[in-house]
């Protein structure tokens, strides 16, 4: 058994360890986006096309229309390919989504054309990268099973956050296990002991080390089971 969960306090404990670890394993939050200080979700997108009439998806595609006639008018706009990036994550979560909550080919492919214009909003080096976007991001590539980018984009938002959370930093060290890099997940796990209060830090170091063991063991198991027999 990993925990004692006797005490009622104990318990509470690892109920939130591994909510926030849930999160990345379900791949964010689509109506909200990743972070409850970001915006640019589907509500975003909702409550303004409550505020201007007409449909959620005309007013994404004349959103995503408008973006992409800024950055052809001036291809180094960075802000602009960041609103296209924003805009086109809106559009791919209107129709792009099943039932059960997993992106469809098409919901990847418009997400696939919103992390493009994300790598172009970086390769112009802002002075600061978009948080908005890079928080929509980390669940784009998630979907779109790019994890790598997916870790660098959540990076920079908690790297961005003042005061630094607890939370932000196992949800990265959660996603730097999935995506193999145990060393970002080492260093990030360490800053959310780190930060957490003095009574959570011995269970969140037990949950985040049975975390990465389990998905090393997934990783093996996947890779054993797909290597020819000799």
């Amino acid at each position: 058994m990993l925990f004692d969960l006797r005490g009622r306090g104990r318990r509470r404990t690892v109920q939130v360890i591994y909510l926030s670890l849930a999160i990345l394993m379900g791949g964010g939050l689509v109506l909200f986006g990743i972070g409850s200080d970001s915006s640019g979700g589907l509500v975003d997108a909702f409550n303004d096309d409550a505020n201007q009439g007409g449909s959620a998806t005309e007013a994404i595609d004349k959103r995503v229309d408008a973006q992409l006639a800024k950055v052809r008018a001036n291809p180094r706009d960075a802000d602009a390919w960041a609103q296209l990036a924003i805009a086109r994550f809106q559009r791919a979560g209107v129709d792009g989504i099943t039932q059960e909550g997993t992106y469809t080919d098409d919901g990847k492919r418009r997400l696939a054309l919103a992390t493009a214009a994300w790598e172009r909003h970086l390769a112009l080096e802002p002075e600061q990268p978009n948080l908005r976007a890079a928080n929509l991001m980390v669940q784009a590539y998630q979907a779109i099973d790019e994890l790598p980018k997916a870790v660098r984009a959540k990076q920079l938002v908690t790297a961005a956050e003042d005061p630094p959370s607890s939370n932000s930093y196992q949800q990265l060290a959660a996603l730097a296990y999935q995506a193999g890099d145990n060393r970002v997940g080492d260093l990030a796990a360490t800053r959310a002991i780190d930060l957490a209060p003095a009574d959570q830090r011995k269970d969140l170091r037990t949950a985040l080390e049975s975390y990465k063991q389990q998905i090393a063991a997934q990783a093996a198991q996947g890779a054993a089971t797909t290597t020819p027999a000799q």
